[in-house]
């Protein structure tokens, strides 16, 4: 099983044979990480309200100085998925409660990066970290009930459906409908152990 030192500032998570890595994204890469958003945009902007927040040099710092202040508070985090030398997307914490067990997780990538399976282990490889290292009882996964790729990255990843949030969340002046999917941690166990 992989654990992440999160602590360790320099590392890089092999996510399988094809040579994509996981990496912290810290707030020393806003540009690596401007540049990665204005490839993929209006990709990830379908759901995702990151490219509305990240729009010039000072804010992609500033979002990464946010994620930064969470980790030191252990409160949430933020890590880079890289495809080579390429930044293409990334999976954080949004939330984290070590206190109460329980931490919210997400995701976005470029378009090219999509059909690879990098987010789901990705997500995977965090989960591992937050249930075996920190304790975390209870995963969630929050989703737009329009984002079927990201409702099956929670099916691939045995969570699940809670139940959906009905316009629960207003984005691009629309209200949204949202599913919650969570995986606890024994049936995160049980799951890993069966495979």
């Amino acid at each position: 099983m992989l654990v992440l030192t999160l602590e360790a500032r320099m590392y890089a998570v092999s996510l399988g044979g094809d040579g994509a890595e996981l990496r912290p994204l810290e707030p020393w890469q806003a540009d690596e990480f401007l540049a990665h958003i204005d490839r993929g945009r209006d990709f990830i902007g379908q759901y995702v309200g990151l490219p509305d927040r990240v729009t010039d040099l000072r804010s992609s710092r500033a979002q990464l100085q946010a994620y930064a202040d969470k980790a030191a508070a252990d409160r949430g985090r933020i890590y880079g998925i890289w495809a080579g030398s390429r930044l293409v997307g990334g999976v954080l914490f949004v939330t984290m409660d070590v206190e109460q067990g329980t931490a919210e997780a997400g995701c976005w990538l470029e378009p090219s990066a999509v059909g690879k399976g990098l987010v789901t282990r990705a997500v995977r490889t965090i989960i591992d970290w937050a249930i075996e290292e920190r304790g975390i009882h209870r995963v969630e996964w929050r989703v737009s009930t329009a984002n079927q790729p990201s409702i099956s990255v929670a099916e691939r990843l045995g969570m699940t459906k809670d139940g959906t949030l009905r316009e629960s969340y207003l984005y691009r002046g629309e209200r949204q409908d949202t599913e919650v999917w969570s995986v606890l941690a024994p049936e995160w166990r049980a799951t890993r152990q069966a495979s």
